[in-house]
């Protein structure tokens, strides 16, 4: 069995003695990083992202009031929770510390108890936001990102085509006569056959870029980077025949089938589209699959 990966922990503070004792407090549950000013614990949770931080006040080059503004005013450290540990104890020290966006504070000299259990507060809680944010990102029929997912990559894939002068495609694939399908076979079948489907994506040729969403209703998109129009073509053709070949057991009746349209669209250097008429152009080949027959593949031009 894969051994779990640790949680990790960046440990800021100037003082050897304090910067070992901790790391010899927490070094057997956690991933420990360490830095002894505020311009490198900046760095290093820039380019690490820990789990959590347990920052000193007093610091060579920044205070840590300092370093928690900058963490706190970047999306991409402004997440990790923050543990003050410090030997300032009057009670404007913790009250600006946590004012600043702090979730902790612990003053010196500390308890290896005290800093073990405050330390797993901000890791259980990091987990919990963590469950909820996959979950409020997953389609719980099928168990595929959901829509909101794949805006997200969407956009930063987008991005990135833009930017590297790279192909991207997208296909939006729609199950034919679905309400027919749910009117002979039931509500319940139809879900079945969602399922189905969802899972039919993995047998086609997939990377780890690829990326495959339910788009709401029975609508799923895949997003191709770094593909042209031959290449989604292949990947395109790959799903339809799968889910064509697919069989879909009933519950308690006969077993059934489906097909599937599919509008692809593709993005080359120099085109001049913007990100909803990229979308947009693969629906309207969607549409045109649909008007051609059904069960097609259709490239938007």
């Amino acid at each position: 069995m894969e051994e779990k990966k640790k949680h990790s922990l960046l440990i800021v503070d100037d003082e050897k003695t304090y910067l070992m004792e901790l790391t010899k407090i927490l070094s057997p549950e956690y991933e420990i990083y360490a830095a002894k000013n505020g311009a490198d614990a900046i760095q290093t949770a820039l380019e690490l992202s820990p789990d959590v931080i347990l920052l000193d006040i007093v610091l060579p080059d920044m205070d840590g009031y300092e370093v928690i503004y900058y963490l706190k005013s970047d999306e991409r450290t402004h997440d990790i929770p923050v543990i003050f540990v410090s030997g300032l104890t009057e009670v404007d020290d913790e009250e600006r510390g946590l004012h600043l966006g702090a979730a902790d504070y612990i003053t010196k000299p500390f308890s290896p108890g005290i800093v073990k259990l405050r330390v797993l507060n901000q890791i259980n809680m990091v987990e919990q936001l963590r469950r909820i944010e996959q979950l409020s990102m997953t389609d719980q029929l099928t168990g595929l990102p959901n829509r909101r997912s794949f805006d997200e990559r969407l956009n930063a894939e987008w991005r990135q085509a833009s930017r590297e002068k790279k192909p991207i495609s997208i296909l939006i694939i729609d199950v034919d006569e679905f309400k027919n399908y749910n009117d002979t076979f039931g509500h319940q079948q139809g879900d079945r056959a969602l399922q189905a489907l969802a899972l039919a994506f993995d047998k086609a040729p997939k990377r780890p870029v690829d990326f495959v969403a339910r788009w709401g209703g029975e609508e799923f998109i895949v997003l191709l980077p770094l593909t042209d129009y031959d290449g989604s073509l292949e990947v395109a053709e790959q799903i339809r025949r799968n889910i064509e070949e697919l069989v879909i057991p009933g519950s308690s009746g006969p077993e059934s089938k489906i097909t599937v349209s599919i509008g692809l669209n593709t993005w080359r250097p120099g085109d001049e589209f913007t990100l909803d008429k990229f979308i947009s152009g693969a629906d309207t080949a969607l549409y045109n699959a649909k008007d051609k027959g059904r069960n097609k593949i259709w490239h938007f031009i």
